[in-house]
């Protein structure tokens, strides 16, 4: 018998019961590694107003939705899921500073464009293979540190310092790549 994923109204009311406070109140809730694992993300998270801290890395949610009325999110954890598309960010863009969504299957990355406080972005690990797309990078004015190796883009280089050389420089704002400072002349 199949076992029904853990809906995120589920997968909250188990936060509560554990840390014995509502999720509504709280800063930081981490509904990662759930069993069985989150498929969706839905309204029930709009309900964490005081969030500044959501994770749901290594669930099996394959899209962004449901968090328009997180008001207070900082931070975005959604690492080891199957999300194809950072589409639905947008809703999250003028408070959102970290997005932490390796090990995924993103391969475009329109929608970042918005982010005016995106400061930290971890991408590795997906299958973005397009310069154009890449390039989208240059509209989040914020962003300092940047992890994007494991893609078919940084792959596809001949070698490191050549990846590094040609990031940056489409990059000019920011100052960590791939977890090295970057040294300007």
């Amino acid at each position: 018998m199949a076992l029904k994923p853990t809906t995120c109204k589920d997968a909250i009311i188990r936060w509560e019961k554990k840390h014995e406070q509502s999720a509504a109140e709280a800063k930081v809730i981490e509904l990662q590694f759930q069993w069985p694992p989150i498929e969706k993300m839905d309204g029930v998270l709009s309900t964490l107003v005081e969030c500044e801290k959501l994770s749901l890395s290594s669930n099996m949610i394959d899209k962004i939705a449901g968090i328009a009325g997180m008001r207070n999110l900082k931070i975005l954890s959604l690492g080891r899921n199957y999300i194809k598309s950072v589409a639905g960010i947008e809703t999250v863009a003028d408070t959102l500073e970290e997005l932490w969504i390796s090990y995924n299957q993103i391969d475009k990355l329109k929608g970042l464009g918005v982010m005016k406080n995106l400061k930290v972005l971890y991408i590795s690990n997906n299958s973005v293979k397009e310069w154009a797309e890449f390039n989208r990078l240059q509209e989040c004015k914020s962003l300092q540190d940047l992890v994007f190796i494991g893609n078919p883009l940084y792959d596809n280089q001949p070698d490191v310092d050549t990846w590094r050389t040609q990031a940056s420089n489409r990059l000019q704002q920011i100052t960590k790549l791939d977890g090295i400072p970057i040294v300007r002349e």
